[in-house]
């Protein structure tokens, strides 16, 4: 008998131990979200252009964002900051972005013919910022 009350004690301070490391995880999640939250409740959303597109792909949509689609395109021009890295897909990424950004809130979504996909990691660098408007 005493040996079980042992093994019943053991397995409740697991418990114990247990369920204490869940609530801390479920806290430290609880707060990343809500430093990660905006104050009027939305998360930052950038568009950006998804890895696995083809290149051409993503040239056709780059080339619809910056023509009929209204993107302002002029910060991925040559000297300008966000020409660098002058790849397509970069290119491709602050294009779409800007159009997400400027027209979302008309209903504009981040597909580009499945091109393009939504992040909540902020994709600038160095002195390219892209655009995000609540």
């Amino acid at each position: 008998m005493s040996n079980s009350g042992y093994r019943l004690s053991s397995c409740s301070s697991f418990w114990r131990t247990m369920s204490s490391a869940f609530l801390r995880t479920l806290l430290a999640l609880l707060l990343l979200t809500l430093t990660l939250q905006k104050s009027d409740g939305q998360f930052e959303e950038w568009c950006i252009a998804d890895e696995q597109t083809p290149d051409d792909e993503l040239l056709k949509a780059l080339n619809w964002a910056c023509g009929r689609g209204g993107a302002d395109c002029s910060k991925i021009q040559v000297n300008k900051p966000c020409y660098l890295p002058n790849t397509i897909r970069d290119h491709a990424s602050y294009a779409f972005n800007n159009y997400y950004q400027k027209f979302k809130h008309i209903g504009a979504t981040c597909y580009f013919n499945a091109a393009a996909m939504i992040t909540d990691l902020d994709p600038s660098h160095k002195s390219c910022k892209f655009e995000y408007l609540p």
